[in-house]
């Protein structure tokens, strides 16, 4: 395994096997991607995820430039690649068009369409580099993510690239009857080394919203909420609003009984951005179990009385409220101060 193409696997049997294989693999490629950043780090504050959409508009269509009219032919040398450049001379200006990258660009003349096309194409190949840098490559990627194997695909969830880890974490999802995927989704949590970490844990956070799908027996549910647990516990940031989204899982997909043990467990976590997503997950777990709504009352106003963190008290005691009048939304969570 590594940044091959994704092979069949039958669906009668090896979902384990492979499983075990991958997070083998995965771990390897983990520690010695550490170990070439220097060793373990600090996570660094990810951007927002900006959706990537290739194609960009063709702009010889708005301009209606006929078939015929690409009579011209040119060449533009981008990042170490030379591209043959189709080229329509008409009224409006100087069309160019690169079918390689599905790209176009128009200038007053051919010098300024190419510039175009240079600056055009910077977010293709940004987005190719990062991809091969994350898989090991030193060409750019020109394949499609979702023909990569499942090992590449928990390398991509390490890019500095946030929707190359989302589009990654889309293909295994749908990827998810392959093979046991767990046991890496439980590597990813348990990284305290990677900078860039923060995005790739809310990735596999966000594929344990439907934990079913991941957790097939009881001891996997198990593994699956310490993991949550642990790394909210300590916690020192919230980037990518990591933990927050962690306290959304325990509270509002893990069953009940195994979230809100975990949840009110982190209560008394000695880190207020783990309390803070606990107090939120709390307050989804009353919605999908009402039964247990006086229990979680009662522990958020002993909290809400404790908490070392003033923000945090206020926050428990207006949550508990919330809770209590069974109301369907509750009070925004506090935001720290350096946090944005």
């Amino acid at each position: 395994m590594g940044s091959g193409r994704a092979e069949p696997v039958s669906e009668n049997g090896g979902r384990l096997a492979l499983g075990k294989a991958l997070a083998e693999a995965f771990g390897t490629w983990l520690r010695a991607e550490i170990e070439r950043l220097g060793g373990p780090q600090p996570p660094i504050k990810p951007s927002h995820r900006i959706p990537f959409h290739w194609p960009p508009h063709a702009v010889s269509h708005s301009y209606h430039v006929h078939p015929t009219d690409w009579r011209g032919e040119a060449s533009i040398e981008m990042h170490g690649e030379r591209f043959r450049v189709q080229v329509a001379r008409t009224p409006f200006g100087v069309f160019g068009k690169v079918e390689e990258l599905w790209l176009e660009a128009k200038g007053e003349d051919e010098d300024s369409m190419l510039g175009g096309l240079r600056v055009a194409a910077e977010p293709l190949f940004k987005r190719q580099f990062l991809i091969a840098r994350c898989l090991g490559e030193e060409r750019r990627f020109v394949g499609k993510i979702r023909e990569l194997d499942d090992l590449a695909l928990f390398k991509l969830l390490y890019c500095e690239d946030r929707d190359v880890s989302h589009d990654a974490a889309t293909v295994l999802e749908l990827r998810a009857t392959r093979a046991d995927y767990l046991p890496s989704m439980l590597l990813v949590l348990a990284d305290e080394a990677h900078p860039w970490r923060r995005a790739s844990q809310w990735a596999v956070l966000d594929l344990l919203e439907d934990f079913q799908t991941f957790c097939r027996q009881p001891d996997e549910i198990v593994a699956a909420v310490q993991a949550i647990k642990t790394l909210m516990w300590s916690a020192e940031d919230d980037y990518a609003r990591t933990i927050f989204k962690a306290g959304v899982v325990l509270g509002g997909h893990i069953p009940a009984s195994a979230g809100m043990s975990a949840l009110l467990e982190c209560m008394s976590a000695p880190s207020r951005i783990c309390r803070r997503a606990a107090y939120h997950g709390l307050f989804h777990v009353v919605e999908w179990e009402p039964s247990v709504r006086e229990e979680v009352i009662s522990a958020m106003r002993a909290c809400a009385s404790r908490d070392p963190d003033p923000q945090l008290q206020i926050y428990a005691a207006r949550m508990a409220d919330d809770i209590a009048s069974g109301g369907i939304d509750h009070v925004e969570e506090p935001i720290f101060e350096g946090e944005r």
